[in-house]
């Protein structure tokens, strides 16, 4: 049964106790914070308010519930002052003894009905618990930064905290208009334990010379629909917690893809901790700016003219992908072959094409004009000798080597001796099909993602055969047909699928271990991380089996034991439980 809170008290007024402050007293709640000394209550009263005037500025909210919100906010510099509190929020720096301290303080001075909460993101919350006399009623409660406008909130239980505080927990986060997901007591609890491993991944990517910042972060922006690239993520955490939040990892799991990129510690010990510094991975304009010296985008030094000798470029498939590549090389101004293996596939080819442009049309995303003239550069064959007059051909069948290795001899024998051959596979390695050819220095990598009509990343995968002159065609046709181009080795997943298909894996290995629902660790990922969607949801759109086919290859590729598939995840696609393409996967449908 939950309890009634009328006074909240928060110790701490830095960025995320001055947020967690704001967003209580919006919600009606007196508010009482603590800090060390009259400087630091008056910089925590001056950023409250600066936050909320932006926010009146941006329409959320009115000048009476501002003033009224302000009204309810007093600041002070003592443990005393938190005395009537009936709900202690602790958002103080991360260090376990610092916290410990404070915890031993609060416990003396409280009611005891009052409930004690922290807000860390990593650290042990029994920890904190056990140096109260009311270890039942502690509990973790973990707003994401900035707390004012993210919508959720970890409820952390320990093996000791009472029902009633939890549901006390759960109705007061409601009542802030926050989404409250309950996990256990393990550090990391559900979204940094899944985000930190991509994030550290994602630098030991870059420091590997794997590819550059700017490719890293515009594919997991691009391909994937986040807010934002991992590295300008970590930037904006601080590469300082980034560090601290990583160690507690593995120092509980000791496992290696917790342990911090040592490119981390370097930054961090050169002073160069990211935004609030001023410099990170990227450099600032000044501290605390969003806005970075170089430009933001990363052009591969290709000049505009590297694909100016390509007219027609061939597809081979006629499943989606194929005709999305085909739809965008068209209204490009490109002439298309598009082959299917058969008379049906191709009338289908045709019907679907058409129904795409007449769909751009009535949407208002393209004129009549250009639908017909999109429409006059498609032709569709069963004819693998119709690829015989073109500069590019683009595979995009089924991801099955043996299949791939076979249509690529077909097209070395077929093909100009100039043609360039690429594939859109996802996770196969390019050089084998390079090596099934007489011109492995013409084959690449152009992987687009789906739907290839909306998604704008195409990743650029050279071999160890692939020629500068084949790159410099590939990434200067991918701008031609409107998308940013990412370049990056014949190594397996490229970019994107090595830095998402490994933090899907930990999601189901999560699952599997009771540690939180599917349900919960979708919506972590989203209203937490700003994800598009959760890992579980994603899954079943990709596909279990493709999804397992990719994690698989990762493993094989790299021998990490953490890349191994999740037994979870093969149970259900042995089952035939694939998704939403079966009706049921993660998620019935």
């Amino acid at each position: 049964m939950a309890e009634e809170i009328r006074t909240v008290g928060v110790l701490g007024c830095g960025t995320m106790g001055s947020g967690i402050s704001e967003v209580c007293a919006r919600a009606g709640y007196q508010v009482v914070f603590r800090e060390v000394d009259d400087d630091r209550v008056a910089d925590g009263l001056a950023r409250i308010r600066h936050s909320m005037e932006r926010a009146v500025s941006k329409g959320k909210l009115d000048d009476s519930a501002r003033d009224e919100a302000l009204g309810r906010i007093s600041g002070a510099t003592t443990f005393e002052s938190l005395k009537d509190a009936d709900f202690v929020i602790e958002a103080i720096p991360e260090r376990l003894d610092i916290k410990q301290e404070a915890f031993t303080a609060l416990d003396g001075l409280l009611q005891p009905h009052a409930i004690i909460a922290t807000n860390t993101s990593s650290l042990p919350v029994i920890e904190m618990a056990v140096q109260t006399s009311r270890p039942a009623r502690v509990i973790g409660f973990h707003f994401f930064n900035p707390a004012p406008v993210m919508g959720l909130v970890e409820l952390v239980k320990t093996v000791v905290t009472e029902i009633d505080v939890l549901d006390t927990a759960r109705a007061f986060a409601q009542s802030l208009e926050k989404e409250p997901v309950v996990c256990g007591d393990r550090a990391g609890f559900i979204a940094n334990l899944l985000l930190f491993p991509y994030l550290n991944n994602a630098v030991r990517m870059l420091e590997s010379g794997f590819a550059s910042r700017e490719d890293i972060d515009a594919a997991m922006q691009l391909g994937c629909a986040h807010p934002m690239g991992p590295l300008a993520l970590l930037d904006l955490v601080g590469l300082d917690s980034v560090y601290e939040i990583l160690d507690a990892m593995y120092r509980q799991f000791r496992e290696t893809v917790y342990a911090p990129a040592p490119l981390i510690k370097q930054l961090t010990t050169a002073g160069f901790l990211g935004r609030k510094t001023g410099r990170g991975f990227y450099e600032y304009e000044e501290p605390d700016s969003p806005r970075i010296k170089e430009a933001g985008s990363h052009r591969h030094g290709v000049p505009e003219t590297a694909a100016s000798h390509v007219r027609k470029i061939g597809v081979l498939g006629s499943g989606t992908m194929a005709l999305g590549i085909a739809e965008v090389a068209a209204k490009a101004g490109f002439d298309v072959v598009l082959r299917a293996r058969s008379d049906k596939r191709k009338a289908e080819s045709d019907a679907k094409f058409g129904k795409s442009l007449a769909k751009a049309v009535e949407r208002g995303k393209m004129t009549q004009e250009q639908r017909e003239a999109a429409t006059a550069k498609l032709t569709t064959t069963t004819d693998m000798d119709a690829f015989a007059s073109c500069d590019v051909v683009i595979e995009a069948i089924a991801e099955d080597l043996d299949v791939k290795l076979e249509h690529f001899r077909q097209l070395d024998a077929i093909a100009p001796e100039h043609a360039i051959l690429s594939s859109t596979t996802s996770s196969l390695p390019v050089i084998a099909l390079a090596a099934a050819t007489n011109r492995p220095e013409n084959v690449a990598g152009m992987h687009f993602f789906n739907p290839a009509q909306v998604m704008k990343l195409v990743e650029v995968v050279r071999t160890v055969r692939t020629s500068d002159e084949t790159a410099d065609t590939l990434i200067a046709l991918g701008t031609k047909v409107g998308k940013h181009c990412v370049a990056c080795p014949d190594r397996a997943g490229f970019i994107v699928n090595a830095l998402l298909f490994p933090y899907i894996n930990d999601a189901i290995k999560m699952l599997e271990s009771g540690y939180a629902t599917a349900e919960d660790i979708d919506k972590a990922m989203k209203l937490g991380c700003g994800h598009p969607m959760g890992p579980f949801a994603l899954a079943d759109i990709v596909g279990l089996d493709v999804t397992y086919q990719i994690i698989e290859t990762l493993y094989a590729e790299f021998r990490e034991p953490g890349y191994a598939p999740a037994p979870m995840l093969e149970h259900l696609v042995h089952a035939g439980y694939l998704g939403r393409k079966t009706g049921r996967g993660f998620y019935t449908y």
